[in-house]
């Protein structure tokens, strides 16, 4: 059977969390084509380990659509040093680098110890704080931990980001909701055994919610299967709409004030 054709809206969509570095499928501006046809007109390419921070850095320069960030994912903290954060302390101010991250804890595979986790969370948390950045967090099977270092620096100074790619409890959702962050969500909410994230979907009221694809990972039904990539967002889009009980339009034009609000101050 055909696989459906990728919806088009009228409302413009900003994909606020891919890995276009990590892309194999089609050349980049195949991919960006179609993404601007789609009605995709801002990326936002997320680092994840010292050796893709000047990457990012690279594609926001050579692409006017795309944005980045500078951070690194817990699954690297091993490899955080002085060097790496003066790295990110220097390039992080750039008027396209939108956030820092993608920072956080993931105790699903430790593929760093979960104390150097925590200690790198902790420092690029204080980092963004200092750079006037918002974050960009990941959260697995580490819930408890998260609510408490961002219940421990929540008075330390205003700071906000997005728990992306949002798969835990509605504990983490109301915490974070209630300091003032924004839930991402992606394919995963059109995935058959996903009704807990739906449910957090269902909680999150619209003005927090942002769409992302989290691409190449993650594909969306009904292209499950696939590499994923940011031309794939009406699905998640429509799949968002229809948990809220609202219209597309109505979901992409509160998902992108959202966007614009956080990475872009517009």
């Amino acid at each position: 059977m055909a696989k459906r054709e990728i919806p088009q809206f009228t409302t413009p969509i900003i994909e606020t969390h891919c890995h276009l570095d990590y892309l194999k499928d089609r050349p980049l501006e195949e991919t960006l084509e179609i993404c601007l046809k789609g009605g995709v007109d801002r990326l936002i390419t997320i680092s994840v380990q010292p050796g893709n921070l000047a990457t990012v850095r690279e594609l926001v320069e050579t692409h006017p659509y795309i944005y980045g960030t500078q951070g690194i994912h817990p699954h690297e903290a091993i490899q955080w040093s002085d060097e790496v954060e003066e790295e990110i302390r220097k390039h992080a101010p750039h008027p396209k680098i939108v956030a820092v991250g993608e920072i956080g804890l993931d105790f699903h595979y430790t593929r760093s110890p979960r104390d150097k986790q925590i200690e790198v969370f902790k420092k690029q948390l204080a980092l963004a704080r200092e750079l006037k950045k918002p974050v960009v967090i990941h959260s697995r099977e580490a819930e408890k931990e998260t609510i408490e270092i961002l219940d421990e620096v929540k008075d330390a100074q205003a700071q906000t980001g997005v728990v992306h790619s949002f798969t835990s409890g509605l504990d983490l959702a109301e915490k974070a909701i209630e300091l003032g962050y924004y839930l991402g969500f992606n394919g995963i909410i059109t995935f058959k055994n996903a009704e807990a994230v739906r449910d957090a979907v269902r909680l999150c009221p619209l003005d927090r919610i942002l769409l992302e694809t989290d691409s190449p990972f993650l594909t969306p039904v009904p292209y499950r299967g696939r590499e994923n990539a940011p031309f794939y967002l009406p699905f998640v889009a429509e799949k968002v709409a229809e948990i809220k009980g609202v219209s597309v339009d109505d979901c992409l034009k509160t998902t992108r004030e959202n966007a614009l609000k956080l990475f872009f101050n517009e």
